[in-house]
């Protein structure tokens, strides 16, 4: 996981001042929390209003009319970025799609939002391996928890440039995915290559 952080923390750029405001009860409802699962962090979208919930086992973006947005588990995060320069927090997943940004200043400023989203990243991540071949040749395998159910499963990041027929750039992922595994005490991969994600 990678959550870049770009300048430092301008004067104002903290909490707003007698803390986040409660969350709609549209917002509550959408969410659908579990038991056992606690909301970390809180903000509002200063461009649409969306609230930004960060759980202690899944990252949500809800609209206030209760519309869901994003609800996903924290294994399927790639990475972040805080910029604290304007309070906008953008993040990407796991296997591509689109990725979001929420400005996060004036509404209700971002609270712990930037931090929990850090920290709960972090968690899901046991293992990484770089595997990097040069000329762009390059991928990361990396070993997720579920933080909801503690499974764990494989993910493999092939870069921009690879090319999935590479045979011997797969032969190093695949080495690298064989090693990861086993010293977490997942079985090989069932037919030998790594699965292909991202």
């Amino acid at each position: 996981m990678r959550l870049g952080r770009r300048g430092h923390e301008p004067p104002g750029a903290g909490p707003v001042k007698g803390g986040v405001p409660g969350v709609p009860t549209l917002v509550k409802a959408a969410a659908g929390l579990e038991r056992g699962e606690r909301v970390l962090a809180r903000a509002q979208d200063d461009h649409t209003g969306s609230w930004v919930l960060i759980t202690s086992w899944r990252l949500l973006a809800i609209a206030e009319s209760g519309q869901v947005q994003a609800n996903r588990p924290w294994l399927d995060v790639d990475g972040g970025s805080w910029d604290p320069d304007t309070a906008t927090l953008g993040l990407t997943w796991v296997g591509g799609g689109r990725a979001l940004q929420w400005g996060l200043r004036t509404r209700t400023g971002p609270g712990r939002v930037p931090e929990a989203f850090r920290e709960r990243v972090q968690a899901s991540v046991v293992l990484t391996r770089q595997v990097d071949l040069g000329s762009r040749r390059s991928a990361r395998v990396v070993i997720r928890k579920e933080l909801r159910s503690r499974e764990l499963s494989e993910q493999v990041l092939w870069g921009a440039a690879a090319r999935r027929d590479d045979a011997e750039l797969c032969a190093a992922v695949a080495a690298a995915s064989l090693e990861l595994r086993d010293q977490v005490g997942l079985p090989p991969a069932f037919d030998g290559l790594p699965p292909t994600l991202g």
